[in-house]
């Protein structure tokens, strides 16, 4: 059952790793760990890892991947952090 409150991951907004996330680096990328909702979540390469690091430095989170990914990736890593707004690794400023 989908939650009536759910977060709409939009590109052209401001995002932020979770105070409530920690990183634990590893050799694929980083497990994100979220200590209210206890949920694990693998970030498989470390181009992800250092967006979501940095992705509040960023007006957005389309200038944050134009800044930090390859060009032609950038629909990926949209994906991407749509993913991890809904396991609310990510969340909006």
């Amino acid at each position: 059952m989908a939650s009536s409150s759910a977060v709409t991951f939009d590109a052209s907004a401001p995002w932020s790793l979770s105070p409530e996330v920690s990183l634990r680096d590893e050799a694929f990328g980083a497990l994100a760990y979220h200590h209210g909702n206890r949920r694990l979540v693998f970030l498989k390469s470390r181009e992800l890892v250092e967006l979501v690091r940095r992705l509040g430095e960023f007006e957005s989170a389309d200038v944050a991947i134009g800044a930090v990914i390859a060009p032609g990736e950038h629909d990926r890593y949209v994906e991407a952090l749509s993913l991890l707004v809904t396991s609310e690794i990510l969340r909006g400023r």
